[in-house]
């Protein structure tokens, strides 16, 4: 099964995931087909996944609330904020799904604000644009990030 794994993960996992569930109804299958190494790796993966998602979801919001804040720019605005709002609908149905991922969101918020501020900054450098505030100085709160709040233009 180690083998089959290797080769097409996709397969291997309809096949895994079938012999689990005719085990888990108290068929008896072969137990040697069952690739528990990799079964256990692809469950901790999963959860792995799972974190990446809600960070890389946190550095978007973050990184669009810094612009809302720090750059001149009109037009695109707009368009921070409905990648403001997308953001936040993916954080809540990520924590959703696995609630256990609320308890990171500080963590991930303090993790992601130095690399979101890095890439406004070089974003309004790159058009040009001088940053209205002190990017270096923004920082926000859980609730900022994942709740309703925008700042004022």
């Amino acid at each position: 099964m180690s083998d089959l794994y290797d080769i097409d993960v996709s397969l291997w996992s309809e096949h895994q995931s079938g012999l689990l569930r005719r085990r888990a109804a108290g068929e008896l299958v072969n137990e040697a087909e069952l690739d528990w190494p990799n079964i256990a790796e692809e469950i901790e993966s999963l959860g792995k996944s799972e974190r990446s998602r809600l960070r890389s979801h946190i550095a978007t919001v973050l990184l669009h609330l810094i612009k809302l804040q720090a750059s001149p720019a009109i037009d695109p605005r707009n368009g921070w904020r409905a990648s403001i709002r997308n953001g936040r609908r993916e954080i809540k149905g990520t924590l959703k799904d696995s609630p256990s991922l609320r308890s990171a969101v500080s963590r991930l918020i303090a993790e992601e604000t130095p690399g979101a501020r890095e890439d406004a900054a070089a974003a309004i450098t790159d058009y040009g644009e001088q940053p209205r505030v002190d990017i270096g100085s923004l920082t926000f709160t859980e609730d900022q990030v994942i709740g309703d709040w925008f700042p004022d233009d």
